[in-house]
């Protein structure tokens, strides 16, 4: 990396700070509550007439660039607040929104180390498995266990290209979406199946590229196109 393409991918990065805090902090000066549940959410946005949405939009990218807000009380709070398609438009468009910032974020920062330290990984290398990235990515957007900033960021710096990266996120949401967006706050995970379910989740995506690597000729590993 030269120093001039240094420079530039921190620029980038302090004006993304810069917007991230900016918008934190308009929020705080409209009122938003300290706490993010639904009923809360809901309440404030209604209350603020023809910015409501737009708030909520606002809120869902900060969620899932800055990681720590949770997004699923914001899609229960956007159905509560504005009706169950609407709610669902304005959630998915701002979460996937939200979810390309994080991953060219990623991408920028952190890409070109990882696909030359790990030149032969079905995930990571130049030659990467494109259809076991967008399975992955699918497969975590369904299941919503997994932070959907997290999931976003590493997507950045493995080989998935955008479009398929912003494909399998959008089809990896939309059930979910719909139903905390209908249900509200109504709806809760069973934390036992929910971890049951990342276990066996991580399990699968830790051992997958293992077999592949030794396998390179498998049958799972030409429909890959990793042979």
């Amino acid at each position: 990396m030269t120093r001039r393409e240094g420079i530039f991918r921190g620029g980038i990065v302090v004006v993304v700070a810069v917007n991230v805090v900016v918008i934190w902090l308009v929020m705080q000066q409209l009122g938003m509550p300290d706490s993010l549940s639904p009923d809360a959410l809901s309440q404030w946005l209604g209350e603020r007439g023809a910015l409501g949405p737009f708030l909520m939009m606002a809120l869902m990218v900060l969620a899932v660039v800055v990681g720590p807000i949770p997004t699923l009380p914001i899609t229960s709070a956007s159905g509560l607040a504005f009706g169950i398609l609407p709610g669902v438009v304005l959630s998915v468009i701002s979460a996937l929104g939200g979810a390309m910032i994080a991953f060219y974020l990623a991408r920028l920062l952190g890409r070109d180390l990882l696909r030359e330290r790990f030149r032969d990984n079905p995930l990571f290398g130049a030659q990467g498995s494109q259809r076991l990235l967008f399975i992955t990515v699918l497969v975590t957007r369904l299941v919503p266990i997994f932070s959907f900033a997290l999931i976003s960021y590493a997507a950045g710096v493995t080989a998935i290209t955008a479009w398929r990266f912003a494909l399998a996120s959008l089809i990896g949401m939309l059930p979910m979406t719909l139903i905390f967006a209908s249900l509200g706050h109504t709806f809760q995970l069973h934390p036992l199946l929910s971890g049951m379910a990342a276990i066996a989740i991580l399990i699968a995506m830790t051992l997958l590229p293992w077999y592949l690597r030794r396998h390179r000729h498998s049958r799972l590993a030409r429909w890959l196109h990793l042979d």
